[in-house]
């Protein structure tokens, strides 16, 4: 599964981790990315450890990867941090976040982006899992892109990759994903996975939102099996999450013993 959470806070302005948690566990995800993780960020989260607290609800292994950093408001509290984490009912046994380039460009909104790459036991198969969330600037996320492959190209462990990439199809940087691994929806004949925004009615002004935009993937290496991808329409979150199922060849050899 890859899932934006948006630190907790629905479409109706609710910050809810419980509901959030409900999702993952009746959709049967047993790895998930996650984005937008709140680590005893500010009042808006209740300065909660978001990953932690849904890894103990949900009784799974998970590592948090800070993209952003920051001081405590007050002396002896943890540091304030923002980033991605994995959950994983397997046992995550190895983990780094990598910090991508960050262009800062006046006018802009400029903010630190990484990818959370974790090798994970799936009952023999070691998979490399990465999590990222790329920024809003087309130029910046067209370099993240060639750091992503170049951090990929490190092992010949079977990869996927899931993520807010913040851009479309078609667009540069995910026809570059497309050429290098599967996007497994477009495979499967899904091209109108809409993830972005979630759906939502105003109970107030009745003003409804649809989804209309297609943000967050799921890339694998290509000689992986995969099938029943689908997109889960909640409103527990700004985005909508999304899942596939894939099959390992426990047979599949590594270099080095590995």
């Amino acid at each position: 599964m890859s899932f934006n959470i948006a630190h907790g806070r629905g479409m109706d302005g609710v910050m809810d981790l419980e509901r959030i948690a409900t999702e993952i566990e009746e959709s049967g995800a047993e790895i998930i990315g996650l984005q937008e993780v709140d680590r005893h960020w500010s009042d808006r989260s209740d300065f909660e450890d978001q990953a932690k607290w849904l890894a103990e609800r949900l009784d799974m292994h998970y590592v948090y990867g800070a993209n952003l950093d920051r001081e405590p408001l007050e002396e002896g509290d943890p540091n304030r941090q923002y980033g991605t984490a994995v959950l994983s009912e397997y046992p995550i046994i190895d983990s780094q976040n990598h910090l991508l380039t960050l262009m800062v460009i006046e006018g802009e909104h400029n903010e630190q982006r990484g990818l959370l790459e974790t090798v994970i036991n799936v009952k023999g198969n070691h998979i490399r899992f990465f999590n990222t969330h790329l920024g809003l600037k087309e130029v910046e996320r067209l370099v993240n892109i060639q750091e992503i492959f170049d951090i990929v190209d490190e092992d010949n462990k079977p990869s996927i990759i899931v993520g807010d990439f913040n851009a479309y199809p078609g667009d540069e940087e995910i026809d570059l994903m497309e050429e290098r691994f599967d996007d497994v929806f477009v495979s499967l004949g899904l091209n109108d996975a809409y993830t972005f925004p979630a759906p939502y009615v105003d109970p107030e002004t009745g003003e409804v939102t649809e989804p209309n935009a297609r943000i967050d993937y799921i890339f694998s290496d290509k000689d992986l099996e995969y099938q029943n991808a689908r997109v889960i329409h909640t409103s527990v979150s700004d985005h909508l999450p999304i899942l596939i199922e894939f099959t390992l060849d426990r047979s599949r050899p590594y270099e080095n013993g590995r």
